[in-house]
């Protein structure tokens, strides 16, 4: 009964913690609240400990598993995004999901046993695992950027828009978190190359290709926003095109042996 617990009050701690970043987004109170980044660090390690807890030691890597994992993942990169540049917004985004996924995972999904892997290829999970991390959030900041630019491109002065931070901020941080995600994607492609010894049997060849046609994307946007300037809507759309691809590198595969077809890999 424990696990259980300790979920629910994680579950509820994001929620209070979402209510707390949104509060002023609509009413156009202060942009940030410093009580709700520490309810939702206590939700995070309330969700770690459900994840340590139900498997101790060990990744369990299957659908639902690494949905919540990549949800507690994000959720504790959203936190330390907001320790230098705050952003409530993206707190009332991604507090929500990671209580949904956690839920799932412990509620609502049946029960998995991680699969065996050697240190090697927990490094590689755990750089892909930052990665997809890393590249979530800038996705989501991309879909506020492009939401605040349509606001003031209409001038639709909302309280929610004065509480975000300026444009010119928020494009730089995106591009900043593009930049790591970026290289950590780079690293898991290279940790894969040495570490993963069979792709085909493994069902991995096309979250290869996959992730090698996002992390070009990506490598395209850096080097056009550094050599010609790109941002803005162009911007966007390669971001959230290459997170697109990305998603399906890491779950589609899973969501259709596991969830449609009933198969463990």
């Amino acid at each position: 009964m424990l696990i259980p617990s300790v979920a629910l009050l994680a579950i509820a701690l994001y929620f209070v913690a979402a209510g707390l970043l949104a509060r002023p987004l609509l009413s156009g109170g202060e942009p940030f609240n410093r009580s709700a980044d520490a309810v939702a660090a206590l939700a995070v390690v309330a969700h770690a400990g459900v994840l340590l807890g139900m498997h101790p030691g060990a990744l369990d890597l299957h659908f639902f598993a690494a949905l919540s994992l990549v949800g507690c993942v994000v959720a504790a990169l959203t936190l330390i995004v907001n320790l230098t540049r705050p952003v409530a917004a993206l707190g009332v985004l991604v507090f929500p999901l990671a209580a949904l996924l956690l839920g799932i995972d412990v509620f609502a999904s049946p029960r998995t046993a991680p699969m065996a892997m050697d240190w090697q290829i927990k490094l590689h999970v755990t750089v892909a695992l930052l990665a997809y991390g890393v590249l979530s959030v800038a996705a989501l900041l991309a879909i506020l950027l492009a939401l605040q630019e349509r606001a003031l491109r209409h001038r639709q002065f909302g309280a929610w828009l004065r509480a975000l931070p300026p444009l010119t901020l928020t494009e730089a941080l995106l591009f900043r978190l593009i930049g790591a995600g970026f290289v950590l994607l780079s690293l898991t492609l290279l940790s894969g190359i040495l570490f993963v010894d069979n792709l085909f049997a493994q069902h991995l060849i096309h979250k290869t290709v996959l992730s090698i046609v996002a992390w070009a994307v990506f490598g395209a946007l850096l080097i056009g926003r550094w050599r010609y300037g790109w941002r803005g809507r162009r911007a966007v759309n390669l971001t959230l095109t290459g997170m697109a691809i990305l998603l399906l590198a890491f779950f589609g595969s899973k969501f259709v042996l596991e969830v449609v077809l009933r198969r463990t890999v």
